[in-house]
């Protein structure tokens, strides 16, 4: 982990800067990124424009990190952008660096028209910062990376939105007093106009399950958004807006029946997925990473029917153990602690004590194949597993169900 964007600016101008060939959008945030950029990039690709899609990090496989037009990159691409970029790379250019090139080569071969750039964790230091954007999407803004980002929420949202360029376009979830208020000085002083969801637009949810998006005037319902949970609202707004604001600026033809595609089309693995398994058993896989993470998926969790909630937790060992555990740990009958593949995982042991300490019945297991077997094999009909604590432990658990090898690589 080495902050600043002097690396990768020196690595873009060796490409070529391939980064200039197209239109960016930067998402950071703490919680949503990921999700908030896959309904842009849906909806800006069901407007009919070339849009690349780089997020992190994968859950199975590198390629998952780069999609034109909601597909992704194809292996035999992949690694000839890999050489590509590898040829001309620094020995001191971090892996996030090198793939946030690599991302950029790609969508500037392809022809994109708009590339929206997940922030790896923070802002003004994050290598995707390198990269001049027309527009910055906020999600909101919590406690995590605490070591690289600041101690206070307005440390953390001061860093983050320090990423965007002087006199563009900052759009903000809802925010803490302390994170709007930092987010608002900057723009002040950086001239960036600024829309804050509650007060300039919002999404509501209807009495028969659908969204409305209100904008102004201008109101949209009827939305079923393809990414699962109540808390999606607020992310699909923000997509909403910023791609209204870019038809306003372009010639990208927005009508309302290609928002609402769009919103349908989007999809982001890993997060809030319900997956049916045999005997009536359901798997529900969600990151679940920090504490903000933690209690959206427990208030989530009040919306599924179950006999029974069985919790398959894995997490690193830097993370705020007892804020992702304390909102999870009450509402599971059993729960299986694991250790992902990953140097920083936390053992398996010491997260099952952490949970009995809180009144959980937790048995740690080892690896998360042996945890995701152990949860399988104990469930009955209409029990609902859930995977949570970490990317990592979700990735894992979807290469098992799929057969394959995990590809994890942090950064």
């Amino acid at each position: 982990m080495k902050p600043g964007t002097e690396r990768i600016s020196g690595l873009l101008a060796r490409l070529g800067h391939p980064e200039r060939a197209f239109s960016s959008i930067h998402v950071v945030g703490t919680n949503g990124k990921g999700s908030t950029a896959s309904f842009l990039s849906a909806i800006l690709t069901a407007a009919g424009c070339s849009t690349g899609l780089f997020t992190s990090p994968h859950l199975i496989d590198y390629c998952e990190r780069f999609q034109v037009n909601g597909i992704q990159i194809a292996p035999d691409i992949l690694e000839q952008q890999i050489d590509r970029v590898l040829t001309l790379a620094d020995p001191e250019d971090t892996f996030f660096e090198l793939t946030t090139a690599l991302a950029c080569c790609h969508f500037a071969d392809s022809g994109v028209r708009i590339a929206i750039l997940e922030a790896g964790m923070g802002g003004r230091a994050d290598a995707t910062a390198a990269v001049r954007a027309c527009c910055t999407l906020i999600t909101p803004v919590s406690l995590d990376h605490c070591q690289w980002l600041g101690t206070t929420l307005a440390d953390i949202a001061a860093e983050k939105v320090a990423i965007a360029e002087p006199g563009t376009m900052v759009i903000s979830a809802s925010q803490s007093q302390a994170a709007h208020a930092a987010i608002a000085a900057h723009c002040w002083d950086g001239a960036q106009t600024l829309l804050c969801a509650g007060e300039d637009f919002q999404a509501v949810w209807e009495p028969d399950g659908t969204l409305c998006y209100i904008d102004g005037d201008f109101r949209l319902s009827g939305l079923t958004p393809g990414i699962p949970g109540r808390y999606q609202a607020e992310n699909a707004a923000l997509a909403i807006a910023a791609a209204r604001r870019l038809s306003e600026k372009t010639r990208l033809r927005l009508e309302t029946e290609r928002i609402r595609a769009g919103i349908a089309a989007a999809s982001w693995p890993g997060r809030m997925e319900l997956i049916p398994l045999e005997n009536d058993v359901r798997l529900l896989l969600d990151g679940a990473h920090n504490p903000a993470g933690a209690l959206a998926l427990a208030d989530a969790l009040c919306m599924y029917d179950r006999r029974r909630l069985i919790l398959l937790l894995g997490m690193m060992e830097d993370k705020d153990l007892d804020g992702i555990i304390s909102p999870l740990v009450p509402l599971a009958e059993r729960i299986h602690t694991v250790a992902p593949g990953q140097e920083r995982a936390m053992p398996a042991q010491l997260l099952a004590l952490e949970c009995r300490k809180l009144g959980g019945a937790a048995t740690a297991q080892g690896s998360v194949a042996e945890g995701l077997a152990a949860a399988r094999a104990e469930a009955d009909p209409g029990d609902l597993l859930v995977v949570a604590g970490s990317l990592f432990t979700v990735g894992e658990v979807k290469a098992a169900l799929a057969g394959q090898m995990s590809e994890a690589v942090r950064g």
